[in-house]
């Protein structure tokens, strides 16, 4: 199992992540850009993950082959991001952001199947190497906000660029997994999708991202708002990486002790709470580190549980397509739909009223979790830790 390379590919993923997630809103607001138009250029940020992961799902569930597809959406996305250095105003910049995430979104999903393939019944490791992708965010974000307190918003596509092209380089080590069986007694992806359970899940999954989309977009400048530096922005977004690190490494744990389930419950009762904070007590900076804290559920336990159950729900197949589909609804969907609503409320509603609605959002999901996900036939720790 190649950890190591698989491990380079999750850093280089989320460090881009740390500077395009904290910074690229800010970097649209020196630009020029309102509000609103941040908040609908954020989404397509985030929406092209609704087309982009489905339609290259659909091409790997037919060939089997997953590894070619990640790398050539790695190469094209840093290449077209470099359309950024040369748009100006809000259409041309539109314009270059669908083209780079559009390629940018389609390869994440399938690496998880490929990693979730060499793991084999070891599922339970995957936190081990996802975690690499937080170290990655968390130096990034790091670095990046410090060498802002001097240097101008400009230099934030550079490093994007440059982790692009990481990006690339690491996929080009990783070695394609087995292709997929074609096994006909798999359930078909449209069954799947007619079961109570299966939708819960996936609304669960898009409400609690559409809650995370008005936190990405409009986080950072909520901060600089009241009075905080771009240091102290990038080390609030490094600190919450960081429980999502540690939490990471206890996963294993959590999972064998409580179940997906229930650790996903739990993650929507917190981001309930950690929103709340945000909206309306974030300046008191003790309770900015604690909301911080919570990322470690809020994103942390709640990808780690629902990455479990998406390899548990979507088999043979249909495993290509299932976590185009967790991706396309939560991340993508999810998150253009959190960012564009956030967008529309942030100027006249202001901070209190926007964080509330996201509050809303994953209290909607906490209740569709409680009520109709059911516990799976054999947990996926389960499967994962009784089998050396």
């Amino acid at each position: 199992m190649p950890y190591w390379r698989l491990s380079g590919y999750y850093f280089f993923y989320f460090a881009s992540l740390g500077a395009l997630v904290p910074f690229w809103g800010p970097y649209l607001q020196s630009k020029g850009f309102d509000a609103l138009a941040i908040g609908q250029l954020m989404a397509i940020l985030v929406g092209t993950k609704i087309v982009a992961p489905m339609l290259w799902g659909h091409i790997v569930d037919l060939t089997g082959r997953r590894m070619p597809i990640v790398r050539l959406a790695a190469f094209v996305s840093a290449v077209t991001f470099g359309g950024v250095f040369l748009a100006h105003g809000f259409w041309t910049i539109a314009i270059a952001m669908v083209l780079f995430s559009f390629f940018w979104n389609a390869s994440l999903p399938q690496m998880e199947a490929v990693t979730f393939n060499h793991l084999r019944h070891r599922v339970s490791g995957y936190a081990l190497i996802r975690l690499w992708g937080s170290v990655g965010f968390i130096l990034v974000v790091g670095i990046l906000g410090v060498q802002l307190e001097s240097a101008p918003l400009d230099v934030v596509p550079l490093w994007v660029l440059i982790l692009f092209a990481g990006i690339w380089v690491s996929s080009l080590a990783v070695p394609d997994s087995a292709p997929v069986v074609h096994d006909q007694a798999t359930a078909s992806l449209r069954s799947l999708l007619t079961r109570r359970d299966v939708v819960a899940f996936l609304a669960a999954c898009f409400l609690m991202q559409s809650s995370h989309g008005i936190y990405y977009a409009f986080y950072s400048i909520h901060l600089a708002s009241v009075g905080y530096s771009s240091s102290a922005v990038g080390a609030l977004w490094a600190l919450g990486v960081i429980a999502e690190v540690v939490v990471f490494l206890a996963m294993r744990g959590l999972l064998e002790r409580f179940g997906a389930r229930l650790v996903l419950i739990w993650s929507l009762a917190l981001a309930v709470l950690r929103w709340i904070l945000i909206g309306g007590f974030v300046a008191l900076l003790p309770v900015a580190i604690f909301a911080q804290l919570l990322h470690a559920a809020t994103f942390g336990t709640f990808h780690a549980a629902a990455i479990h159950l998406v390899h548990r729900y979507f088999r043979g197949r249909t495993q290509g397509r299932g976590q185009a589909l967790y991706n396309s609804l939560s991340f993508g969907a999810g998150g253009a739909a959190g960012s564009l609503m956030g967008g529309l409320l942030w100027a006249d509603q202001g901070p209190a009223v926007t964080f509330g609605i996201a509050a809303c959002a994953a209290a909607l999901g906490l209740l569709a979790a409680w009520q109709w996900l059911e516990r799976p036939p054999a947990e996926p720790q389960t499967a994962g830790c009784n089998r050396r």
